[in-house]
């Protein structure tokens, strides 16, 4: 099978934005939070799961740029784990999914992605190293859904150069030709410094495939 990508362009929203390597109580307290992300741990007083606390923030602001991906004609697909899943695996796209389900977002959560091939987290690769969007559609399978949605939107919980998700959408779009696709994130990594904003900037933007590589905007 053929793993050239036809998909190269995939627009996605992001709610909360973390600096890797910035210094500043702000950017330090954004890290804080992308570690409460990544373990769907509990945040606040009273204290609420980080899935459960960014689909509330999501009905809360009216005013997201990306409000119109949550319409009532759109399957929530979540991104698997690099490694294989195994029983009790803490998958954190899968929660974030449910938790936006419960409020009303999407017609339902379809688990239709698999990883088959183990590959290595982005986050803790030297770039050189990370996997490109090809690997990650070669990577994953798709399962049959029932009923074919108008539009899917991906679910992940942080996003870098976004290899991962442009690399799903490409396998969905294999066997799901005809229908949107879309992504949502959690959060979004600020390489530079003087990029960073705040912890909570709710962005609308795009991963463009350049030759074997993908960017990320913003």
């Amino acid at each position: 099978m053929s793993y050239n990508l036809t998909f190269s362009k995939l627009e996605f929203g992001s709610l909360l934005s973390y600096s890797s390597h910035g210094i500043s109580e702000s950017e330090r307290e954004a890290r804080e939070a992308m570690l409460l992300i990544k373990g769907d741990r509990y945040f606040g007083d009273p204290p609420i799961l980080m899935s459960r606390f960014i689909s509330n923030q999501i009905i809360k602001d009216g005013t997201l740029p990306f409000a119109h991906f949550f319409d009532t004609e759109t399957i929530l697909v979540p991104i698997p784990n690099s490694s294989l899943m195994k029983d009790q695996s803490l998958w954190v796209p899968h929660r974030i999914a449910l938790a936006l389900k419960d409020k009303g977002f999407g017609i339902g959560v379809a688990d239709i992605l698999r990883r088959i091939i183990p590959l290595p987290k982005a986050a803790t690769s030297r770039p050189e190293n990370r996997p490109t969007a090809a690997q990650h559609c070669q990577s994953l399978e798709v399962r049959d859904i029932l009923m074919v949605p108008k539009q899917i939107l991906l679910i992940d919980d942080i996003v870098t150069r976004g290899a991962t998700l442009l690399g799903a959408a490409n396998k969905l779009r294999k066997t799901h030709p005809d229908v949107n696709i879309r992504a949502f994130c959690a959060m979004r990594a600020i390489s530079h410094s003087e990029d960073f904003q705040d912890l909570y900037d709710p962005r609308l933007g795009h991963i463009t495939l350049i030759g074997d590589e993908t960017h990320r905007s913003p």
